[in-house]
């Protein structure tokens, strides 16, 4: 929680405003000033010893966009097909870029209508509710609520990924070199050392520096991949171009956890000195999405294209064992996904903590997080452990939490916002949000489905 205290010229009194910048359950109050200004500018009422350029604000979006997704995209085109996730992709790659936008604009535009600095996620959506038709306003607690858990879920779910990935890509350097026939498991329990440490840290702001590094680490990695997938002629003939009905679900849940970084984004926004750069054109939301729809759309067809259907959950783990580049890609991209680890818990933990923290004495208040961050980071090992396999667990994540969070919440959000009169001409944005909510039910429904009897099937 950050305190800024902001005195107004000709007043006795300092007016506080009480806000967070970084997470999700802020409790933003007005301030004397806010309330007197007809032109009420967000940024001007954040904490500047506390925010983030815009530079650094892209990073974090990249890092959080660019993590073991990106290398399960081969996998998603193995259910598509060359042709059918070539195109899916990109028309994929839009939709989510465009359920980011009208959020970050939802609560750009809430923020200024009830004057506060900065609204999370979940404050958002409890914002609009609460102004929203009155047959709604009721539901606004429950709205926040299920946000929450749903953030939450999600991103403890992300971290069970990460640990997997990185425990994988270890296991594989580290046996095939040095003879070792340790198990999966014995990994998983050493990656759980450094995320206890890596946990602990509250600050988006001190986790740029991790950001950066973590760039670093994927840029040389990707090189190294795509170095060896145009190493090798190009075969097209035996590649499936569009992929059977039944497979199509998997695609779109592995392609849709692959993209979406919808927990991230109003953090992100959030700490910005210039929130206005986030939106716009340029902003740092398209620079940021046109990298990534880029780098997924090569990455995913070419991976696939070279690999067929022996694909694995990532990419960098089809590489050839024993080589130094495959070891290094594969070494390196473990680490940058160990230093994202951070971002990725720093998002949960945040929420949680603002849930429970009036449950304890505000003297053990820092005890308190540091046993329920270690706790937690222990119950993600324990799960990773239990299912030490990257494809349907990514498949699931995907399907029922990145559908729900990603395209549902900002669709319906942005239509209670605008109801009843802003909806644009014949209730355009009416219809596009029911596209959106109905096709976020769809990839659900079958994607959970699909993904559900792939464990079953596994475990047999």
């Amino acid at each position: 929680m950050t305190n800024s205290t902001i005195a107004i010229p000709g007043d006795k009194q300092k007016s506080t405003s009480v806000f967070t910048l970084n997470d999700f359950n802020s409790r933003s109050n007005l301030t004397e000033k806010a309330q007197l200004s007809d032109d009420y500018c967000t940024a001007d009422h954040r904490d500047p010893a506390k925010s983030q350029t815009s530079m650094a604000a892209l990073m974090h979006f990249l890092k959080s966009s660019l993590g073991t997704g990106i290398l399960a995209m081969p996998m998603a085109f193995k259910n598509a097909g060359l042709v059918f996730g070539l195109f899916a992709t990109m028309v994929l790659g839009f939709l989510c870029s465009h359920c980011i936008h009208i959020l970050a604009k939802t609560s750009q535009q809430v923020c200024k209508d009830i004057k506060v600095p900065a609204l999370g996620f979940a404050e958002t959506v409890e914002k609009v509710f609460e102004n929203g038709p009155k047959r709604l306003r009721s539901w606004s607690k429950f709205a926040k609520l299920f946000v929450d858990i749903g953030l939450m879920c999600t991103y403890y779910a992300t971290g069970c990924v990460y640990m997997v990935f990185i425990a994988t890509s270890f296991h594989d350097v580290i046996n095939y070199d040095t003879g070792l026939d340790w198990d999966i498991r014995t990994y998983i329990a050493m990656t759980v050392i450094p995320f206890l440490l890596i946990g602990q840290i509250r600050s988006l702001k001190l986790l740029t520096p991790f950001s950066v590094i973590a760039n670093i680490f994927i840029v040389i990695t990707f090189s190294i991949v795509l170095y060896d997938l145009f190493s090798a002629p190009f075969v097209f003939s035996d590649k499936v171009l569009i992929a059977k009905p039944t497979q199509l679900p998997l695609y779109f849940a592995t392609a849709i956890f692959s993209m979406e970084g919808i927990g991230t984004v109003m953090p992100i926004e959030n700490s910005m000195k210039k929130p206005q750069q986030f939106l716009g054109c340029p902003s740092v939301l398209n620079i940021a999405m046109t990298i990534v729809i880029s780098l997924f759309v090569i990455v995913g067809f070419f991976g696939y294209e070279r690999y067929g259907d022996g694909i694995l959950g990532s990419v960098t783990l089809n590489l050839a064992e024993g080589t130094f580049l495959g070891d290094s890609a594969k070494l390196l991209m473990a680490l940058a996904i160990a230093l994202t680890f951070g971002i990725v818990f720093y998002v949960p933990s945040e929420i949680l903590w603002k849930l429970i923290n009036h449950k304890f004495n505000e003297r053990y208040h820092n005890i308190t997080q540091i046993i329920l961050r270690t706790a937690i980071i222990l119950i993600i090992g324990a799960l990773a452990a239990a299912i030490p396999n990257l494809e349907p667990f990514i498949s699931l994540v995907g399907a029922i939490f990145f559908s729900l969070l990603g395209i549902f919440i900002p669709s319906v959000t942005e239509t209670i916002y605008l109801w009843p009169n802003r909806l644009g001409c014949c209730k355009w944005k009416l219809c596009k949000n029911i596209f959106l909510g109905v096709f976020a039910m769809c990839a659900l429904v079958a994607g959970a489905t699909a993904s559900i009897s792939e464990i079953i099937e596994m475990y047999k």
